[in-house]
């Protein structure tokens, strides 16, 4: 596993589209290759069932360059966005390990189902994460809250926000400052990011035992 250098974290402050897309990719997206192959195989065995890595390419991209960058986990091979997901992400200032339910899972409404009726050990399980939060927006360096302070009532609204807003999306994880990050060897990232998606597992293993069109 190659993990990313400070320099790596500068390609973020690019101004320029072009500049930055190529930086992205000679510098940012083979290490992400790599932390997510290195990923694949303990998460299937949290999960229990085969997942598959995937970069992100930002290829609907023109105009506006990203602020973030991931590599996604999931369990579909084609793609990543119509299944829940894990997610390693890196930004300017940060790298972060999620667990995501996105605004396009295709079955979102059964998801959030689950969640409601029977996902009080699973949020028992992640309420234990001392370092857990819950991020407003995928895209977020900062998390909005941390999951210990939430109620379990608190914890239930979340699910329902999944299918209030078409947009809806549900991302918890876990947030590592720059600094940290650059301070770990690739054997403790491995070993803090297999520890964080254990945790997090439970929520991966909630949702529908039916697969998307595109994974059949």
């Amino acid at each position: 596993m190659e993990l990313f250098e400070a320099k790596d974290f500068r390609v973020f402050s690019i101004p320029g589209f072009e500049e930055r897309m190529a930086a992205l990719a000679e510098r940012v997206r083979p290490k992400l290759e790599s932390i997510g192959d290195a990923l694949a195989p303990p998460i299937a065995s949290i999960v229990d069932r085969p997942v598959f890595a995937h970069v992100a390419r930002h290829a609907r991209r023109t105009v506006h360059p990203p602020d973030d960058t991931w590599a996604a986990i999931g369990g579909d091979r084609r793609g990543y966005k119509k299944d829940v997901h894990f997610k390693v992400a890196v930004s300017e200032n940060c790298v972060r390990l999620l667990f995501e339910v996105g605004p396009e899972y295709y079955d979102k409404a059964e998801w959030a189902l689950q969640w409601r009726r029977e996902g009080a050990l699973v949020r028992g399980a992640i309420a234990g994460g001392r370092r857990l939060s819950w991020f407003e927006n995928e895209h977020d360096e900062e998390p909005a809250r941390s999951i210990a302070a939430f109620s379990d009532a608190e914890l239930i609204g979340l699910g329902a926000e999944l299918t209030r807003r078409r947009d809806g999306q549900l991302v918890l994880g876990r947030r590592i400052d720059r600094a940290a990050f650059l301070a770990m060897t690739p054997a403790g990232f491995k070993r803090t990011a297999v520890a964080t998606f254990k945790r997090l597992g439970p929520l991966y293993t909630l949702h529908s035992a039916r697969e998307p069109a595109a994974a059949r």
